[in-house]
């Protein structure tokens, strides 16, 4: 039987509209490096991960000039016009790579979480790996949850009900699925014109069931300026 591999997703093809910078978020200086570069060290320099496919923007000028280098293979994909179009041609081009893939799992990380941390992926590998459903880095919800409503007469967001919380969670990345049921799952999404967020939902859809592995709080999407002073604090007290 073939041993299990672990590959690194990374759908880097997004301009970050809301970071109000004059480059995509990825590519934003912090603590020396960009953000990507902090991503990808992470990643890389697990003993479990095997390599990274990146998808990027056709028309980024950005990679190009970082000449990052790694010992392990970095294949580069095509970036989509979403997330999950990303996502699907990095497993088109990683099968193609691959040989053998039945065996092979993938693990889908935001290019802009670049505070991760390692036992954290380590667990999802160890856990997520248990089953044919894989599983995703996840928090649960501890705050109360307010549904709004906007209001016809201001256009102001008003409180419809409090949602319970028990039992919801944040959904984080990485989600870690093996590499030919991600794939299905995310082409049936495609087909059947299907709403998806994020990779988990892509297999929920499937009929599958992702395990929730409890991550840490300073796994944070860089989205807005104040993140990336947050992300320096949290890499500082990582370090």
């Amino acid at each position: 039987m073939q041993t299990q591999q672990f590959w690194a997703i990374v759908p880097a093809a997004g301009v970050g509209k809301r970071m109000l910078a004059d480059r995509p978020k990825q590519y934003l200086t912090l603590q020396n490096k960009t953000v990507i570069e902090h991503t990808l060290d992470k990643l890389l320099s697990l003993d479990e991960i095997t390599g990274v496919v990146l998808s990027i923007s056709e028309t980024d000028e950005y990679w190009p000039v970082l000449n990052y280098h790694s010992e392990k293979p970095i294949f580069i994909a095509n970036g989509g016009k979403e997330r999950s179009d990303s996502v699907l041609n990095a497993l088109t081009l990683l099968n193609n790579e691959l040989s053998e893939s039945t065996n092979t799992w993938v693990l889908v990380h935001d290019a802009a979480r670049p505070c991760v941390r390692s036992d954290d992926i380590q667990k999802l590998i160890t856990q997520g790996s248990l089953t044919d459903d894989g599983g995703l880095l996840a928090l649960p919800v501890r705050d109360t949850m307010k549904r709004s409503v906007q209001a016809s007469s201001d256009q102001t967001e008003k409180v419809k009900q409090t949602v319970e919380r028990d039992g919801l969670w944040h959904a984080l990345t990485p989600q870690m699925f093996k590499l030919n049921i991600l794939f299905k799952a995310l082409q049936e999404a495609r087909k059947n014109n299907s709403t998806i967020t994020d990779d988990a939902s892509a297999m929920e859809l499937a009929g599958y069931k992702p395990m929730l592995v409890e991550g840490h709080e300073d796994n944070i999407k860089i989205t807005r300026a104040f993140d990336l002073q947050l992300a320096k604090l949290f890499l500082k007290n990582q370090s």
